[in-house]
């Protein structure tokens, strides 16, 4: 097994659990080797409803998360759920989901 597989591995075993829906979407984020991508998905209709994208460092995802959060209260959402993606909870990942709890999403 190589790194690759063991977080794909990961991520399958958090996505059984883990269900967007309307009225509570999931968020999901995605790091590249120099973007960080966020996403807000509705499983039920297996639609994206919104995505972002920053460079991989720790205060443009704080802004991204900002300007985020604001465009998922305009959608009058209060509520969901964080998808990680196979990612350990620290660092970038943690830096995004404190800074949306932080504007008022509740997760």
């Amino acid at each position: 097994m190589n790194k690759i597989n063991n977080r794909q591995k990961r991520k399958l075993h958090i996505r059984k659990t883990v269900r967007g829906t309307a009225v509570k979407p999931r968020i999901f984020v995605f790091k590249s080797n120099k973007y960080f991508y966020a996403g807000l998905a509705d499983d039920d209709k297996q639609v994206v409803i919104m995505s972002k994208m920053c460079k991989k460092n720790s205060d443009e995802i704080k802004k991204m998360a900002k300007i985020f959060a604001g465009e998922y209260k305009k959608k009058k959402l209060e509520l969901a759920v964080f998808d990680r993606s196979g990612y350990r909870y620290h660092g970038l990942i943690a830096t995004f989901a404190d800074e949306l709890r932080s504007n008022g999403v509740k997760i």
